[in-house]
């Protein structure tokens, strides 16, 4: 219960130098709601305590309990600046925190990072932080993804409580909030605004010129352009434009007054366009076929949180090695330093925003969508969409994920809903979120539930049992969004040995490799000349009771030799 776990520093898109990571061995205790509690167990943090990773893994929080977390630590001395913040990467799903006895603030969301200003209550010394969470999984209508009480097939184990990094940084009184970049291949420049808070405590993002502030750009050691405004526009002519095939990123280090803090980005475009005859997706102005994995980020020890970084990178450049060149994150939110990875290895990133919403009953989400019944997602009671807050929280949590991941180089795809999962006004939603981040793509309705060329830039389709074709008359740019779900299980390595579930079930290693290269061969390639412009298999790895992964939940064995799978993706080109 000791080891820490997830020491690397947590937020690389804008780095300084102060750092003090709260993981590992925690006080804990799980009561039900407002009643008087104890500390009467240890939990290692950031594991959530439904995990095995977490030295618990003996239940499933209930929608009338609540857990209590106590962390005593020591700030060193000459750590605290002007301003100290507590820092938390992910808490499911709301909380109330407290430091040395005073309450610090509250957070609801159980997805994306948040933090406290606790300067007014630490001092260098002891210090102890205190929080309780609650978690109504499906029991509400906030963001949960695939997570349900009743889990089974589909629908994976529930997860609550804090489950990413926990860190405290300390800053002048000066520093910087934020930062924007965003590079402009047509223009060959990067736009880099910086958000300062000031002495006096207002954001100076509204001023023009600021002689506190320098912004720099360097590739490797070259100074590449450096400017003093607060919105710079840095020259990136002639530089190279990153891709998967050549992941390039540049250095990007601002100053403010004594605060310092590092970034990077790349050089990239995704766009939709016509090659003349289809519309594609385009990178970098010229068509590029996106060929990926559906990745739902599930680990067989710590659910949602990956063992270690380690882990992380492995399971990356496997993807790499596979020949994928894409992979969808599919209804989750991954820590920064994910992202940080596919940055720099060249993994494009489809992003998902987390559902929520009612119940998704299999009549309305799965079986009428099947027989061609399409419905308006402006029917909220339909869509499971009647609570007003829930919609809210969800179009609230919209706008904090774009900010988020904005300077992520990888991300190029937003995915607004998933097969009708809590979804509603689409076209509205998508509307916004072009003019949220106009620079990426974004596939309105994932599945099915489309509401026409009103809404979204794609078709987007989710085969598994029936032919894989394009539409001819589509004039939208066609993804395969999810196939394939093809099913091998290697016993000893999965999560329960009487229950699996898979769209198409092969027995043997063999059987399994041949089918999978017919799907590629027969039935995915001939696609590309008809207009496909992207396809994503399903999946990356087993989930729990799916079976359907090219590795298994343990991430123990992969099922197809990876130079046969290389060896299939490229042919999956454009170019060849």
């Amino acid at each position: 219960m000791n080891t820490i776990a997830h020491t690397e520093y947590p937020r690389p898109q804008l780095a300084r130098d102060s750092y003090l990571n709260l993981n590992g061995e925690w006080d804990f205790s799980r009561c039900a709601r407002c009643v008087a509690h104890s500390f009467d167990s240890k939990i290692l943090v950031p594991f959530s305590p439904e995990s095995r990773a977490s030295g618990r893994g003996d239940f499933v929080l209930g929608p009338d309990e609540e857990l209590h977390y106590r962390k005593s630590f020591f700030v060193p001395v000459g750590f605290l600046k002007a301003r100290a913040f507590l820092h938390f990467g992910a808490v499911d799903y709301e909380c109330s925190c407290f430091v040395n006895g005073t309450w610090v603030g509250g957070h609801r969301g159980g997805f994306l990072p948040f933090f406290f200003d606790i300067t007014d209550v630490v001092a260098a010394g002891e210090t102890v932080v205190e929080l309780t969470v609650v978690d109504p999984t499906d029991r509400g209508t906030q963001a949960r993804g695939k997570q349900k009480l009743a889990r089974g097939g589909i629908w994976y184990t529930p997860q609550s409580g804090i489950w990413q990094t926990v860190w405290m940084e300390s800053v002048p009184r000066g520093y910087v909030k934020a930062l924007s970049i965003v590079p402009d291949v047509d223009s060959g420049t990067a736009s880099i605004s910086v958000e300062t808070e000031t002495e006096g405590g207002a954001g100076s993002e509204s001023v023009a010129e600021s002689p506190g502030v320098t912004v720099s750009v360097y590739d490797g050691g070259e100074l590449v352009g450096s400017s003093q405004s607060l919105r710079a526009v840095i020259d990136m002519t002639g530089r190279e434009l990153w891709s998967p095939e050549h992941p390039k990123l540049y250095d990007v280090v601002v100053t403010a007054g004594e605060d310092t803090v590092r970034s990077y980005f790349g050089m990239r475009k995704f766009s939709v366009a016509s090659d003349g005859k289809r519309s594609r997706l385009f990178l970098n102005n010229e068509p590029y076929f996106q060929k990926g994995l559906l990745d739902q980020g599930y680990w067989s020890e710590g659910l949602l949180t990956a063992p270690d970084e380690d882990a992380v990178v492995r399971e990356l450049e496997l993807v790499k090695a596979m020949g994928f060149n894409m992979l969808r994150k599919h209804i989750k939110i991954e820590p920064l330093r994910w992202y940080y990875h596919c940055d720099r290895l060249g993994i494009i990133v489809w992003q998902d925003f987390v559902c929520g919403g009612g119940p998704y009953p299999f009549l309305k989400v799965a079986l009428l969508p099947f027989l061609g019944f399409r419905f308006s997602d402006k029917k909220y009671k339909f869509m499971g969409r009647t609570d007003e807050a829930g919609r809210l929280e969800f179009e609230r949590e919209m706008r904090e994920t774009v900010r988020l991941l904005g300077n992520c180089v990888s991300v190029g795809m937003w995915v607004l809903f998933n097969e009708g999962w809590g979804q509603f006004d689409s076209v509205r939603l998508t509307r916004e979120l072009k003019s949220l981040d106009p620079t990426r793509t974004v596939d309105s309705v994932s599945g099915w539930h489309d509401q026409g060329t009103g809404s979204s830039e794609l078709k987007s389709l989710h085969v598994y049992y029936t032919k894989l074709k394009v539409p001819r008359r589509e004039r939208r740019a066609v993804v395969l969004s999810e196939f394939g779900g093809y099913s091998l299980k290697v016993s000893g390595h999965v999560f329960d040995e009487n229950k699996t579930f898979g769209y198409r079930v092969f027995r043997e290693a063999g059987e399994f490799r041949d089918a999978y290269r017919a799907l590629i061969e027969d039935r995915l390639l001939p696609l590309l000349d008809e207009g496909l412009a992207a396809s994503v298999y399903t999946q990356l790895s087993d989930v729990e009771e799916e079976i359907n992964g090219l590795v298994t939940y343990d991430r123990a064995v992969v099922k197809l030799d990876v130079d046969f799978v290389r060896a299939l993706n490229e042919r999956l080109s454009f170019s060849r």
